[in-house]
Order: C-alpha cells, then sequence, then structure tokens
C-alpha cells in the first residue's frame, strides 16, 4: 500500500473542472489496489480496507476540499457526498461535447494528426458523460467530412473495408507524410525544370575553356615565332649572300 501515498493522478481541483476525468483516474486505481468496493453503496468491505481508500482518495483532493471533508471517515459516504456535488459537471460538458462531434469535420483541419486529436478529445468527453462513439461512427463521420474535392479518395478508403477508425488513421498519416515528401521534392525542383549543374561539370567546363585559351595563344605565339623565322632568314639570305660575294671577291 505504499503507492497509496503516491499522487498516481492530478488531484480533483476545488472548481470541480476536472471532476469527470478524476472519477474515471480515481476508480481505475482503486480497482487496482483491491479497494474498489469500498466505494459501491452498503459493501461489507474491512475497516481496513476502507482506511486505506480513504487516505487515497483524501491525497488525491485540493486541499480546499480536503479541510471540508476531514470529519469523514467512510469513503463510500466522501465518493457520494462528491458526486452530489459535482455530478452535475456531464450536464454542462454533454451539450458542448454534442455540439463539437456534430461539427466535426476533417476538411476544417490543416494535418491528419490535429483532426486526430480533436476526434479524441471529443469521444473521450462523451464517454465520460455516458454516451458511448463505436468504430463505425467515427469512421463515418471521417468519411462524410473529406474535402470535397477529394470524393475520389473517400470512396477509395471506403473500399478497403477498415473495420476499426485506428486503422484509417493510420493509413490517412501515412499518406500524408508521402504527400508531404512529394511537395518538398517538388519545391525542391519543379516539374519539367532543369537540374542545377554540378560541381564536377562546372570545373570541367572551366578547364575546357583554359585549354581553348592556351591553344589559342600558342597559335599566335607561333605565329609571331614564324614571323621572327623569316625575318631571321631574310636576314641569313642577305648575311650568306654577302659572304657568298665576298668570298668570290
Amino acid at each position: 500500500m505504499s503507492n497509496l501515498a503516491k499522487l498516481e493522478f492530478v488531484a480533483l481541483d476545488i472548481t470541480r473542472n476536472n471532476y469527470l476525468s478524476w472519477v474515471l483516474d480515481a476508480e481505475i486505481h482503486l480497482d487496482a489496489n483491491g479497494l474498489g468496493d469500498t466505494i459501491k453503496e452498503n459493501n461489507t468491505e474491512t475497516s481496513q480496507d476502507k482506511s486505506k481508500a480513504m487516505i487515497f482518495l483524501l491525497h488525491h483532493l485540493h486541499e480546499g476540499l480536503k479541510t471540508e471533508y476531514l470529519t469523514v471517515k467512510d469513503p463510500q459516504v466522501l465518493w457520494s457526498n462528491l458526486k452530489e456535488r459535482y455530478d452535475h459537471q456531464k450536464t454542462v460538458i454533454l451539450p458542448k461535447a454534442r455540439y463539437n462531434w456534430l461539427h466535426l469535420r476533417l476538411q476544417d483541419f490543416k494535418s491528419v494528426s490535429e483532426y486526430n486529436s480533436a476526434m479524441f478529445r471529443i469521444t473521450s468527453q462523451l464517454k465520460l458523460c455516458g454516451e458511448k462513439i463505436t468504430d463505425a461512427e467515427m469512421l463515418e463521420k471521417t468519411y462524410s467530412t473529406f474535402h470535397a474535392n477529394d470524393v475520389v479518395l473517400q470512396t477509395q478508403y471506403r473500399e478497403k473495408g477498415f473495420t476499426k477508425y485506428s486503422e484509417l488513421i493510420s493509413c490517412l498519416l501515412v499518406a500524408e507524410q508521402n504527400n508531404e515528401l512529394l511537395m518538398k521534392n517538388h519545391e525542391s525542383r519543379p516539374t519539367g525544370s532543369t537540374p542545377f549543374p554540378e560541381a564536377n561539370a562546372t570545373s570541367h567546363s572551366g578547364k575546357e575553356q583554359k585549354a581553348r585559351d592556351y591553344a589559342s595563344s600558342r597559335g599566335r605565339g607561333r605565329g609571331r615565332g614564324r614571323g621572327r623565322e623569316n625575318d631571321r632568314g631574310r636576314g641569313g639570305h642577305f648575311r650568306n649572300s654577302y659572304s657568298h660575294q665576298k668570298w668570290d671577291n
């Protein structure tokens, strides 16, 4: 019973906003510790178990509420008093939860995960108020609220024959991720666009340009060289002629 001394879940707030979720958590933890019958009417549990349950419940009450019930010794009495005091929250939460369920639409959300979070939040509130939402109802809610431009997709998903809402959501999440990946690829390189030149191609074209410039400069150099050779040839001819004449003389 050492675990009962720990705060297993959020304490019941004096504003009673979390009463419905607190009741569910308290029932689960009492059952897990073998104390679930102590809060039932006309129970025959031992005084020791009742004391353990009482310690647990008081430990999970707001300090302001705890002081109001210090004189209560029976956990069943405490449970009944809290129910009479806060159970009317169902009449406040239920109409709002029904309204949110009625207007829940997949097309109103930017992502599947946001829609899925809203779905579970609304259905949890309905279940806490005693209204159970089945997988079939959740599936139909999702199918019927596809965007008008996605009628073909809606038909395709219906034909898959999902029986669980979680299966449909998993499929939608995968499709959304793949679509985001395709969009990112398209943004980085739109369809039909020319790919950016690679560094090797740029380097190679630069080398080719340098080679052409070098060859051109060599050609100009050889041209000038031939001119000088011609000059030397003409000069040599004169000198040779002069030498020849001198030899003749």
